[in-house]
C-alpha cells in the first residue's frame, strides 16, 4: 500500500538537497581546529549560518546553532536583560508549544498567561493590561501555531512590548519556510528555528537574536558559537539545515499555493458533514495547515484508522511521546470539549498533491459515517 503523508508540521520528509549536503559534510573536520580540514569545516559552518540567517532576514552573526527547536526555545527563555532593566517575569501566550510552556514553568520567574480569541489570535487588550506593570518582561508569542496554523500579529505585539521596555521571544519553528519572515521588520528580539520542519534532518535548530541581545549560555565547556552554546558543532546537520533553508526560500511561492488544496479539502469535508468545525478558519493561517473536528468522533480511533488506511495525520502536536493527548491550544480557543475529542490536524508540504487530500476526504468521510451510524 502506498502511503499518504499529511503530517508535515510534525516533521517534513528529508529534502534531496539536505540529504546531499549532509552526506558531503560527514567527511569534514572539526571547525575548531586550525589546520586545513578545520578551516574547511569552519568555512562550511559560517556559509551555512548565512543561509539560515537569510531564511528569516537576519545577519549571519545572530544565528546560534542548537540541537533543535526545543533547545532554542529553552535558550531564549534564559534572556534576562531588557531595555528597562532585568527581566523578572514571563508573559506567555496560552497556545505556546510545550517546549516554551514547560521551560517557562522551570524558569524560576513568575509566569503570566495571555489568553487568545476563539480564532486563536492573541488578545492584544490582555497583553496591554499585562504590560502596564512596569516590571520588565520576556513576552513569548509564537509566529504560527503548530496545531491550527494561526498566524499571530507579531509586529503589533512587538511594538507594544518594545514600548514597555520588555523583550519579545517568538517561536518561529512552524512558520519558517512556510511564509516570508524578516525578524527585524517584525521587531522580535529572538526567534527559534528547527531544521526538520523544513526538510533537514532532526537534531539541528537555531536561535536567531537581535545583535544587541545577550544570550546567557546553557551549555558551557567550550568557546563554540561565540561562547553562546558549547560543544562541537553538528556540521552535517548544519550543512543540511542550510540546504533545506535555501530550498524552502526558493519554494515559498509554491508553498503559498497549498492553501488552495487545504481550502478545497475543508470545503469537501464540510459538504459531507456540515457540522465539521475548522479551528482558526477566521484568522490568517499557514497555507498548509488544517485543524478540524466533528462531535461524536474520537481522535485516537481516527488517527489509528487513518494509519491503517495508509494516511499519516495527527491529532495535534506531535511532541507527546507518541501519545494522543487533549489539546491545550483548542481549550484556550474555547472550543467545546466534545468537539475537540475528534480533532485531526492535516499539514501539507512540498510533496503534497490533490490526490493526497482527496484520499483524506474519502477515508475520513467513510470513518465518520461509520462512527456516527454506530452511536
Amino acid at each position: 500500500m502506498s502511503r499518504t503523508y499529511l503530517d508535515y508540521n510534525a516533521t517534513a520528509p528529508l529534502r534531496p538537497e539536505a540529504r546531499e549536503a549532509l552526506l558531503a559534510a560527514l567527511d569534514i573536520g572539526n571547525p575548531s581546529s586550525v589546520h586545513e580540514e578545520g578551516r574547511k569545516a569552519r568555512a562550511l559552518v559560517e556559509a551555512s549560518r548565512a543561509d539560515v540567517a537569510a531564511l528569516v532576514g537576519a545577519p549571519a552573526e545572530t544565528v546560534i546553532f542548537t540541537s533543535g527547536g526545543t533547545e532554542a526555545c529553552n535558550l531564549a527563555l534564559g534572556l534576562r536583560q531588557a531595555a528597562a532593566g532585568e527581566i523578572k517575569r514571563l508573559l506567555v501566550s496560552a497556545i505556546e508549544h510545550s517546549a516554551v510552556l514547560a521551560a517557562a514553568k522551570e524558569s524560576g520567574l513568575p509566569v503570566e498567561e495571555v489568553p487568545v480569541s476563539k480564532d486563536g489570535v492573541l488578545d492584544l487588550g490582555a497583553l496591554d493590561a499585562a504590560l502596564t506593570n512596569e516590571t520588565p518582561a520576556l513576552v513569548c508569542v509564537m509566529l504560527a501555531n503548530n496545531e491550527t496554523g494561526v498566524i499571530q500579529p507579531i509586529a503589533e505585539i512587538a511594538a507594544k512590548t518594545r514600548a514597555h521596555g520588555s523583550l519579545l521571544f517568538c517561536d518561529g519553528v512552524q512558520a519558517a519556510g512556510k511564509m516570508p519572515i524578516n525578524m527585524f521588520a517584525l521587531g522580535v528580539d529572538a526567534l527559534s528555528l528547527s531544521g526538520h520542519k523544513i526538510g533537514a534532518p532532526m537534531g539541528i535548530g537555531a536561535l536567531v537574536t537581535r545583535p544587541a541581545v545577550v544570550v546567557p549560555p546553557q551549555l558551557i565547556g567550550g568557546g563554540q558559537e561565540l561562547g553562546r552554546r558549547a560543544g562541537s558543532e553538528n556540521i552535517s546537520g548544519i550543512a543540511a539545515f542550510a540546504a533545506a533553508a535555501r530550498a524552502a526560500m526558493r519554494d515559498l511561492e509554491g508553498f503559498a499555493e497549498l492553501a488552495v488544496l487545504r481550502d478545497e479539502m475543508e470545503t469537501a469535508l464540510q459538504a459531507v458533514q456540515p457540522q465539521v468545525e475548522v479551528f482558526g478558519k477566521g484568522a490568517p493561517r499557514l497555507a498548509n495547515t488544517s485543524c478540524f473536528a466533528l462531535g461524536g468522533l474520537n481522535a485516537e480511533t481516527l488517527v489509528m484508522a487513518m494509519d491503517l488506511a495508509g494516511i499519516s495525520v495527527s491529532a495535534g502536536s506531535a511532541c507527546s511521546s507518541g501519545k494522543v493527548s487533549r489539546s491545550h491550544v483548542l481549550a484556550a480557543m474555547q472550543s467545546e470539549p466534545h468537539i475537540r475529542k475528534g480533532v485531526l490536524r492535516v499539514s501539507l508540504g512540498w510533496q503534497s498533491q490533490a490526490s493526497d487530500t482527496q484520499k483524506l476526504v474519502d477515508e475520513w468521510s467513510k470513518l465518520a459515517g461509520q462512527a456516527l451510524a454506530a452511536e
